[in-house]
Parts: C-alpha cells; sequence; structure tokens
C-alpha cells in the first residue's frame, strides 16, 4: 500500500518544464496579462497629466519637455517587433517576466530622478521594459487560452484594458499628482509590476520556443534613426536650424535609416519585412497612422500645458477634462465595428481623418480668455470621435492580405507606427512651438518692461521668462501656432485615406478572421 500511495502522490508527478505553478486558473492567468497590458498603455497618459509639475520640478524648459513623452514612445515603438520576436525564441513567459521587471525598475528610478537626464533615461529604460511586455504579453493569450470563444473572451478583455488605459491613467495621474506628488505616476508602477512577476510564474505556462535569429541591427539603426531625426527637431527649435549639432543630429538620422533599409532588404529574417510596404493598402495604414498619431500626442501635450498653466486646472480637474476625448473615442469605435461589414472601410477612414483635422483647426483658434467649454471641449469631441472611427478600421486594414502567420508582424507594424509617429510629430509640433513663442517672446518684452515692477524685471533677467499674464500669451500663442502644423499632419492622413486606400467590402471577411489571429492592436 506504501508503493502504491507514492505513485499517486502529486509530489512523484513529473511537472512539464515551464508549467505554470497553479494549473487550471484562465482568469487569474487573463488577470496578469491584462494588468501588463494596463501599466504599460496608462503610463503614456498617466506621466501627461504629471508634466507641468515636472516641468517645474526639474526645471525642463517647454520644449525639453517633450522628451518625457519622446524618450518612452521612442524606445517602445522601436524596439516593439524585436520584443515580440524575442518571446516567440526565447520563451514568452520568460521575455514577458523580464519586460515587466525592467518596467519596475525604470519606473523606480525615474521616481527618485533629481536631473533631467536621470528622468529620461528612466523613461527610455521603460519604454524598453514595455517593448519587450506588451506584445510578448498578447501573444501569451494565445498560448492560454484554447482557440474559440474562450480565446475570443480573452481577446476582447485584452482590447478593453487597452482602450480604457488611457482614461484610467488621466485619472490615476490627476489624483497622484495632485494628492501625493509627481513622483507617484511612476511609483505606482512598482507594486503593481512585483505582484505580476510573483504571479505569473504560478499562473502562466511557458511557451514552447521556436528557433529564429535576432535582427537587433535593424532594431537598433531604426531607433537611433528616428532618435536623432526627433533630437534634430528639438534643437532646431531652441537653437535654430543653422546650428550644427541640429545639422549633425539629422545627418546622423539619414546615414542610420539608410542603413536600417539596407540591413532590413538583406536580412534572413527581418525586424520589418519590407514586403509588407509592397501593398498599397498596408503601406497607405501605416502613413494615416502615423499622421494622426503625430497629431495625436502633439494635442495631448499641448492641451495639458493650457489647461493647467493658462486656465489653471487642478491636475483632477485635467484629468476630467479629457475623458469626454475617451468616451468620443470608445463610441466611435464601437460605431465603426459595427457598420464596417456594411459600408467597407474607406469612409470610416475619410471621415475620420476629417474630422480629426476640423478639430485640430478648431484649437488653433484657442486664445488666453478661451474657456474649456467654449475653446477645448468641442474640438476634442471632434478629434476623438475622428479618432475612434480609425483604430478599428486601421488594425483590420493592416493586416489585410496577409498569411496569418505574418499577421502580427503586420498589426506590430502599425503599433510601431503609432508610437514612432507620435514621437515624431511631437518633435515637429515642438519646433514649431518654439519658434512662435521666441517671436511672441520678442514681442511682448516692451509692453513687459514699460508696466513691469523691479522684482519682476529682476526676475526676467535671471531666468529670461516672462512672468504672467505676459508668459500666457506666449505660451498660448506657440499652442496655437502648434495646432496648425497638426493640422497638416492629420491632412496627410486625409490625403491618404483618399487617394490610396482601396480596400473593397468584400475582403472584409477575410480581413476579420486574420485580425483574430493578429489580436486587438495595443
Amino acid at each position: 500500500m506504501g508503493g502504491s500511495s507514492v505513485k499517486s502522490s502529486p509530489l512523484a508527478t513529473p511537472r512539464i518544464p515551464g508549467a505554470a505553478r497553479r494549473e487550471g486558473r484562465p482568469g487569474v492567468a487573463l488577470t496578469v496579462i491584462a494588468a501588463c497590458q494596463l501599466m504599460v498603455v496608462l503610463d503614456a497618459t498617466i506621466v501627461n497629466i504629471a508634466l507641468p509639475h515636472i516641468q517645474t520640478a526639474l526645471s525642463f524648459s517647454t520644449t525639453d519637455l517633450s522628451w518625457v513623452i519622446s524618450a518612452y514612445t521612442l524606445a517602445f515603438g522601436g524596439l516593439l517587433l524585436l520584443g515580440g520576436r524575442a518571446g516567440d525564441i526565447l520563451g514568452r513567459r520568460r521575455v514577458f517576466l523580464t519586460g515587466i521587471l525592467l518596467f519596475t525598475l525604470a519606473s523606480l528610478l525615474g521616481g527618485f530622478a533629481q536631473e533631467p537626464w536621470q528622468l529620461l533615461a528612466a523613461r527610455a529604460l521603460q519604454g524598453v521594459g514595455g517593448a519587450i511586455a506588451s506584445p510578448t504579453s498578447l501573444a501569451l493569450i494565445t498560448t492560454t487560452f484554447a482557440e474559440g470563444p474562450e480565446r475570443n473572451r480573452a481577446f476582447g478583455v485584452f482590447a478593453a484594458v487597452s482602450a480604457g488605459g488611457g482614461a484610467i491613467g488621466l485619472l490615476a495621474g490627476g489624483m497622484l499628482t495632485e494628492w501625493l506628488d509627481w513622483r507617484w505616476v511612476l511609483f505606482v508602477n512598482v507594486p503593481i509590476g512585483l505582484l505580476i512577476a510573483v504571479l505569473a510564474p504560478l499562473y502562466i505556462t511557458e511557451s514552447e520556443r521556436h528557433p529564429g535569429r535576432f535582427d537587433i541591427a535593424g532594431a537598433l539603426t531604426s531607433t537611433g534613426g528616428m532618435a536623432s531625426l526627433v533630437y534634430g527637431f528639438i534643437r532646431a527649435s531652441e537653437d535654430g536650424w543653422r546650428d550644427g549639432g541640429t545639422l549633425a543630429s539629422f545627418a546622423a538620422a539619414a546615414v542610420l535609416l539608410a542603413l536600417f533599409v539596407g540591413i532590413e532588404s538583406r536580412a534572413d529574417e527581418p525586424i520589418i519585412p519590407l514586403r509588407m510596404f509592397a501593398d498599397r493598402n498596408r503601406a497607405g495604414t501605416y502613413l494615416i497612422m502615423l499622421g494622426l498619431a503625430a497629431a495625436m500626442f502633439g494635442m495631448f501635450f499641448f492641451i495639458v500645458q493650457f489647461v493647467q498653466n493658462v486656465l489653471g486646472f487642478s491636475p483632477i480637474r485635467s484629468g476630467l477634462g479629457f475623458l469626454p476625448v475617451t468616451v468620443a473615442i470608445v463610441t466611435a469605435a464601437g460605431l465603426s465595428q459595427r457598420f464596417l461589414p456594411r459600408l467597407g472601410p474607406k469612409p470610416f477612414m475619410v471621415t475620420g481623418s476629417a474630422l480629426t483635422g476640423i478639430g485640430l483647426t478648431w484649437l488653433t483658434f484657442i486664445r488666453t480668455d478661451s474657456s474649456y467649454v467654449s475653446g477645448i471641449l468641442g474640438p476634442m469631441l471632434l478629434f476623438g470621435f475622428g479618432m475612434g472611427l480609425n483604430f478599428v478600421t486601421l488594425t483590420l486594414t493592416a493586416v489585410s492580405g496577409v498569411a496569418q502567420k505574418e499577421a502580427g508582424a503586420a498589426s506590430g507594424l502599425l503599433n510601431a507606427s503609432q508610437q514612432v509617429g507620435g514621437s515624431l510629430g511631437l518633435s515637429i509640433l515642438v519646433t514649431v512651438f518654439g519658434t512662435a513663442s521666441r517671436n511672441e517672446g520678442t514681442k511682448q518684452v516692451p509692453d513687459f518692461v514699460a508696466h513691469a515692477d523691479p522684482d519682476q524685471l529682476a526676475a526676467f533677467k535671471e531666468t529670461g521668462r516672462l512672468p504672467d499674464p505676459w508668459g500666457d500669451l506666449v505660451l498660448t500663442q506657440g499652442i496655437s501656432t502648434a495646432f496648425i502644423a497638426a493640422v497638416a499632419m492629420a491632412g496627410l492622413a486625409l490625403a491618404t485615406a483618399l487617394l490610396v486606400i482601396r480596400v473593397r467590402k468584400s475582403d472584409l471577411e477575410a480581413l476579420s478572421g486574420v485580425a483574430a489571429e493578429a489580436g486587438p492592436a495595443a
């Protein structure tokens, strides 16, 4: 009997390498995966609300402040496809944990930052961690849940978290900044990340490894090239287009991006298969996402500055003020998903891009006496509704005509286009802002000198910054001018939707099937 009892003991049962220690808990596994995605998604908006406080605490200029966003999105977008590839080759759970721990460490370091460069380095490291964790979290759904209703429900939860993360970040960022300190928008990731790292090995089984090669050269040249390009634009806003550092940055960007194209054209397993751009619909989709993301990142960045610095909104009130954008995006995305089979994707791309452009055009008229209701709410609703019409449509079109095994790469490239386009667009808008605000400042100085008291004059000589109300005029003029460039970016998306996209309604059934394989875009 003793031998029988030993054989039946679970301790004697051989364990499959990499198996979850507590199997049979799909709900917990999905919670862990969704928590990772939530942390990565909300990190962009949670930091946005804290930007004015970060600027004051660490003495950022408005143009340099944009790097707090761009350092994260460039690293995230540039390494996103490499992160997904790493999960396939090394094991998705292992890579998932590595990304989570790296993201958590970076958040801790960023929260303790005392100098601007320390925060920017931590934000870039966060982007690397997010690029490793986010694509593997989506891929883990396919290895954790059986194909069919169970997996579809899991994808639905993942998509809902991706869509709702932005709104949660806006509210959480406002509450943490106002009630505690701006540093807590970073510190909050630490306990969440550690909890995910503890639970993942317990409830998520390791995936099978697939042999392959890393296209590290492609990832580094593409990320370095885009970073140089962004730096060139931001430096030009402060030091001018003829500055040696500005010209060197653009030259480095040209060399690195040319090397990237050469590497990808010869690589056996490229990080970005260039054949993805051979199809006009897919290439057009990436270009539309690039233009819209460029406008979107700039809109959030500058409106946060306006509502807090000019209108005097608290961080919590700022977060609440942005919620209508999220509601408009979710509402429009639901409508496009419902009517897409009947109308086809092109009407949604055209209408969405046009509404986005109209909203941005409205924002060019903001002035120091504009209120939230009269100057901000209306254009943000139009902008959000236009973006919502595009999100589902672009995801479906991006995977049109690709083999199922390449659907993940096609949708991943769309996400990368969003992140990189946002960084590039923000840098261009910051350049326009810097030039316009500098010109407006020169115009305001005589009036300031005529009316300022001795203390104000002394402070101006020391810092070079005009106090309010002159400072508000300079900031607002710079923002309204920057939105003119954002209108041009939305115009690029609209022109592409009108002239390039040719997806037929008869393609939609095939599109939906491949999109389900690729999963929802983050």
